[in-house]
């Protein structure tokens, strides 16, 4: 390659800085304005459902109607899944799938499919929760963006975490969770570029979000106590039992997977919406994504033994309802069922020696434990308890809770939840037919890699590519064969679009700890 088109790529790389700036913040608005209409549709949905359940119970006459409703609704739900299969579930592995893999979204279908369908099943009960749509939702805005402004792969996949990031931010309330997700979970890498575009999208649809919904926190936890250090010994339990229950939750959430698969597709759904009628009539408090639970949970409204009935079902009936293929998320269930797992504890804790005081912290610490016992992203689950309680004087608690439940899901071989559903996603297979061009691959050497320390000459890189650059702190250089690259370098590499998928996978295991 001339030395004029390596000048070019650097020189388009320093515009793409700004680029994404200023785009991000257009991402931001898309995804704040649409998540939030759909956090409406959701919320407003799933109290009509609560009342809907009331009314059947008065009047049981009615279940018939009911039923015939379920059919063909759950016929509705399937007719829309079968159009847009990329809306199926969680949306978070579809995400990824784009970034990591090049898949494809057919993003102007995805939006109103995942509206549709979600808002649909809320007014059923449905135990899903609005996170994971609405990173989809978001990511579908940043390609859109990308589709009409922007006509360069790099950029596209960072305004597409970028909308995954305000995704999260406005369903939560919780920008700084939003932008760790996207690097933790969704990108699995970082760059300045891909946190200054996930940045400023995220803090345009917080703004978005907190004048739609207000600056209350979406939890908002009161007189949070701080956990006296003398009872500090009570997180090593509660880390373990977290660790505990989130690999339950991640490994019944796959097999239910494997069992809907033996029943055909267009009834999954409406299997999905029969076993929500039960709960609805005689344990309405699981029904939706369980905000109403958390809240429950840290008031210790409930005995241990309803406490632990409540616990059994939102498990069964999350796992049953996420399996079927509806589209929705798993985020808010699966804190609700660590609340409920945080206060039973606390319950059982007080007969030795435990505050009674202490329930809400519990249900905070073990909340996170949970979620990184079975998503596997502790910073996230850390720093989402922050933003959704609006307190940080559990911190330290949170932060020793996650690692312990992230430790006990490692010794009990438990891979992330959504990069089995990613695997299960992908189709090896698969093939495109492109126009031959060239993109641009950027990534970060981490520590441990098997590149870092080394010559690139002494490197085995796949045929077809190109490393032009290569940025090191301030600086950008032209490396040769005799280059010894370090931890913490970016590298820049030239691709086909048509090598894409393969190329971003062999550099990523290149680039990661061996």
């Amino acid at each position: 390659m001339s030395e004029s088109n390596v000048s070019k790529i650097y020189s388009d790389l320093n515009k793409l800085k700004w680029s994404v700036t200023f785009k991000g913040i257009l991402v931001g608005l898309f995804a704040g304005l649409t998540v939030a209409l759909y956090r409406l549709g959701i919320e407003f949905a799933t109290e009509k459902s609560l009342e809907i359940y009331s009314f059947l119970k008065m009047n049981p006459i009615y279940i018939v109607g009911w039923l015939i409703l379920i059919i063909c609704v759950g016929l509705f739900i399937a007719y829309l899944i079968k159009i847009s299969p990329e809306s199926k579930g969680s949306g978070i592995p579809q995400v990824e799938g784009v970034l990591l893999f090049g898949q494809k979204m057919k993003s102007i279908i995805i939006i109103p499919v995942r509206f549709l369908a979600g808002i649909i099943s809320a007014f059923f009960g449905a135990s899903l929760g609005r996170e994971g749509p609405s990173i989809q939702i978001g990511a579908c805005g940043g390609e859109i963006i990308a589709n009409k402004l922007s006509n360069n792969k790099l950029e596209e996949n960072y305004l597409i975490t970028a909308g995954a990031s305000a995704g999260l931010s406005a369903a939560f309330n919780a920008p700084l969770s939003g932008i760790i997700f996207s690097l933790e979970e969704v990108h699995r890498s970082f760059s300045p570029n891909i946190l200054i575009a996930a940045t400023t999208a995220a803090l345009t649809a917080d703004i978005v979000s907190k004048t739609i919904f207000g600056l209350k926190p979406v939890l908002s936890y009161v007189d949070v106590p701080q956990l006296p250090i003398s009872q500090y010994l009570w997180l090593l339990p509660l880390g373990v039992l977290s660790g505990i229950f989130g690999v339950i939750v991640h490994r019944l959430l796959l097999g239910s997977g494997n069992v809907y698969e033996k029943i055909p597709a267009m009834f999954r759904p409406m299997v999905a919406l029969l076993i929500a009628l039960p709960f609805g009539l005689f344990l309405p408090q699981v029904l939706g994504g369980g905000q109403n639970l958390v809240q429950l949970s840290e008031t210790a409204q409930m005995s241990i033994g309803l406490l632990l009935i409540v616990l059994v079902c939102k498990i069964l009936f999350t796992t049953t309802s996420f399996g079927s293929g509806i589209p929705g998320g798993i985020f808010m269930p699966i804190l609700s069922i660590g609340a409920l797992m945080g206060s039973l504890v606390a319950q059982l804790g007080v007969n030795f020696g435990l505050s009674s005081e202490m329930v809400s912290v519990f249900c905070i610490c073990s909340m996170a434990g949970v979620m990184a016992g079975s998503v596997k992203a502790p910073i996230t689950s850390i720093l989402l308890m922050a933003e959704m309680t609006g307190s940080l004087v559990h911190l330290l608690p949170v932060a020793a809770v996650a690692f312990i439940a992230l430790l006990t899901s490692d010794l009990l071989k438990t891979t992330p939840i959504y990069e089995v559903l990613l695997e299960r996603l992908l189709n090896p297979n698969q093939t495109h037919t492109k126009k031959k061009s060239n993109v641009i691959i950027e990534m970060v050497v981490e520590l441990g890699s098997e590149v870092a320390g080394k010559q690139i000459k002494d490197i085995q890189w796949p045929n077809g590519l190109l490393i032009v650059g290569i940025r090191r702190g301030d600086q950008e250089v032209v490396p040769n064969g005799d280059f010894v690259i370090h931890h913490g370098d970016y590298l820049i590499i030239l691709s086909s679009e048509q090598e894409y998928q393969y190329m971003n996978t062999v550099v990523s295991k290149l680039c990661k700890p061996m």
